[in-house]
């Protein structure tokens, strides 16, 4: 909600500073938002199907192992390639620790689903150019990994 209001207050500071530009960006803003609504309406309805098909303990089995570095990877490939809301993704991530799922693993797996976009790139490469896709996907993956070896070393998981 905060986020409404603050863009409602900037568009209206703009549109007091300059009506035109103000009403021109409004309409291409529209325009794009358009253009973008099939690819994201595809994308969250094979979302959804891939959800509903499959079991949550499946996400646990694929995640856990007796190797963490398997398991992280594995975390990191899965999250980079799946393609779920924040408010699915982070539930899913306690049903996963319930499960005996590595904190290091669930890091992985969740920061990458939020990172990196395999699914989603062609949709970023359409609208944000290839050399930028690539970039933020390949910066999102490292900076996954990263986290996820902090959280391995944090809660122990990596210690000997």
């Amino acid at each position: 909600m905060e986020l409404l209001i603050i863009t409602a207050f900037i568009t209206a500071v703009s549109f007091i500073v300059n009506r035109k530009k103000t009403i021109i960006g409004i309409k291409k803003g529209f325009i794009r938002f358009i253009t973008i609504i099939p690819a994201l309406l595809l994308m969250l309805v094979l979302t959804s199907f891939a959800l509903a098909l499959l079991p949550q303990d499946i996400f646990a089995r694929f995640l856990g192992g007796d190797n963490p570095w398997l398991a992280a990877l594995m975390g990191l490939v899965g999250g980079s390639v799946a393609v779920m809301p924040g408010f699915i993704a982070f539930p899913l991530g306690g049903i996963l620790r319930e499960q005996g799922v590595l904190y290091m693993v669930i890091a992985a797996f969740t920061s990458s689903l939020m990172m990196v976009g395999v699914v989603t790139f062609p949709v970023e490469k359409q609208f944000f150019g290839i050399r930028f896709a690539l970039f933020r996907n390949l910066f999102g993956l490292i900076i996954s990994a990263l986290v996820a070896l902090a959280m391995g070393f944090a809660f122990g998981e990596l210690l000997p």
